[in-house]
């Protein structure tokens, strides 16, 4: 699971949005003007500004502030050399005793609109299921599973993503941006500044990360905790990438890259047959530690055992047996795409291979088109998002929004893939005996499948983590909180975080 694996499809479509200024007298800013260091002139961005709006969360109205507002990054001169846009929703009259809750999606290069209005902001887009389309309706409405009964929430969109942007060259944007330790280096200070700013400081505190966002929460919280001086409660991890280093780049001799994408196919193939169950999916997982890993080890030396990987796998997974009998029961998750949806002709997604969308290209050998999710839902949020921040709470500006950026990722020094989240969560963990993690999936992920999670956890020390640490997984694939039923459950199980 490297990060080109992940976001390879998503890329294919990242795109942007101009949003451009409207005239209206009784809401207007002050800007100010930025000179990038090569000298060219960047759009002026807007002074912060809120608005009090309503939404119907938990069967009850809520009245809240929203505020689109802008936080500089300073080099160690002091040196502005970026500004981080966020959009924070807040309910008066409880701080500092309410919680505050830190968003971010991953990509890299990706913006927190999908957090914000798929999963747990108070307005919803609908996005990330079956039927969605490019053209739907980008009219956000309340959204019934939101967290801001909760908690406040704060969404930050790392340099380069939404309207965050960097004030410096190319080169020092890289080296200040866009790699690992200085992404959790600015961010976990950026965290740290809007507590100051707000008044904050007492306030309970939790990081929520998606997908990279969930390599990005444990480290960040480790370092609030351990360079900074910023206690964290708790941390929740959607869909997270936790560990670079067990994926495609593992040795040819590892069993893990088709140990950890089995049980998601395989939950998949239950979907479509009616038959998801967590006793069902429990069985899938015990064959994948047991049977199907001995076998896989033990190769050419066992003669029978790449015929019982054959018949197992066919079973489990729905695909043509002499297709995976071609691959020795080895299914990597492109072919298994590519292949469980051809007698339709039509492609599943990596983020949930049960969401398909019509292949362009069916007689070619190799995918040639955009992943199904990602071509539905990046005109809905993003023009949501701009009509939001522009309209709605009149932040004026004709700076391009970025939902996805095709050059934050190429630009993204990856370095060498290893278990840095995971060790971070570890250290973090033992350091604070009141730290508590929820680690949530979906079944049908590809992207981030579940069973890597599952495996990682099972590993950590016995210093309380069964009571501390929970992993959950719901129906659905990366995005599963796009399903209600999903998105419910999430906010149910999530909700004993945030009890004293």
């Amino acid at each position: 699971m490297t990060l080109p694996r992940l976001l390879t499809a998503a890329l294919l479509l990242a795109t942007g949005v101009v949003a451009h200024a409207q005239d209206r007298p009784d809401k207007t800013t002050t800007t100010v003007e930025k000179k990038a260091d090569d000298g060219s002139s960047l759009p002026p961005l807007p002074a912060d500004k809120t608005v009090t709006e309503t939404a119907r969360i938990g069967g009850r109205m809520i009245t809240y502030r929203a505020t689109v507002g802008t936080l500089a990054v300073r080099d160690d001169k002091g040196k502005e050399i970026g500004q981080v846009v966020y959009t924070a929703y807040t309910v008066p009259g409880r701080d500092p005793a309410r919680p505050v809750t830190f968003a971010f999606n991953g990509g890299p290069g990706a913006a927190s609109v999908y957090l914000n209005l798929g999963a747990v902001g108070p307005k919803r887009v609908q996005f990330g299921a079956q039927g969605d389309a490019p053209s739907d309706s980008p009219i956000a409405r309340d959204n019934p599973n939101s967290w801001l009964d909760l908690t406040d929430l704060v969404f930050i969109d790392p340099i380069g993503t939404g309207f965050s942007r960097s004030l410096v060259d190319e080169a020092q944007t890289k080296k200040a941006f866009y790699a690992n330790d200085p992404d959790v280096r600015y961010l976990s200070k950026i965290v740290y500044d809007w507590l100051v700013k707000e008044g904050r400081l007492r306030s309970p505190k939790y990081l929520m990360g998606e997908s990279y966002g969930g390599y990005r929460a444990p480290r960040i919280a480790y370092e609030l905790q351990s360079q900074i001086g910023v206690g964290v409660n708790g941390l929740i991890m959607v869909s997270p990438y936790l560990d670079p280093a067990s994926g495609d780049d593992a040795t040819a001799l590892s069993p893990l890259p088709w140990m950890i994408d089995l049980p998601s196919m395989a939950a998949a193939n239950l979907e479509r047959r009616g038959q998801l169950t967590p006793n069902a999916m429990a069985e899938v997982e015990a064959y994948t530690r047991g049977d199907f890993a001995r076998d896989l080890l033990r190769g050419r030396s066992d003669p029978d055992a790449t015929g019982r990987l054959v018949t197992r796998v066919t079973e489990l997974t729905g695909l043509d047996p002499a297709l995976v009998k071609r691959l020795g029961g080895r299914v990597d998750n492109r072919t298994y795409l590519r292949e469980i949806h051809r007698g339709d002709g039509t492609i599943g997604s990596v983020y949930d291979s049960n969401v398909t969308a019509f292949d362009p290209f069916p007689w070619s050998p190799q995918q040639k088109s955009n992943d199904p999710i990602l071509d539905a839902l990046i005109a809905p949020t993003t023009s949501a998002m701009v009509d939001f921040v522009t309209r709605e709470v009149g932040w004026k500006t004709d700076a391009r929004y970025n939902a996805l950026s095709y050059s934050v990722n190429a630009a993204w020094d990856r370095g060498k893939p290893a278990d840095a989240p995971v060790t971070d969560l570890r250290k973090a963990i033992a350091n604070d005996p009141k730290m508590r993690v929820l680690i949530v999936h979906g079944w049908d992920d590809l992207s981030c499948p579940f069973f890597a999670s599952r495996l990682i956890v099972d590993q950590m020390p016995a210093f309380g983590v069964a009571e501390r640490v929970q992993l959950r997984v719901y129906p659905g694939g990366h995005m599963f909180y796009s399903r209600n039923d999903s998105g419910a459950q999430f906010k149910s199980d999530a909700a004993s975080l945030y009890r004293p």
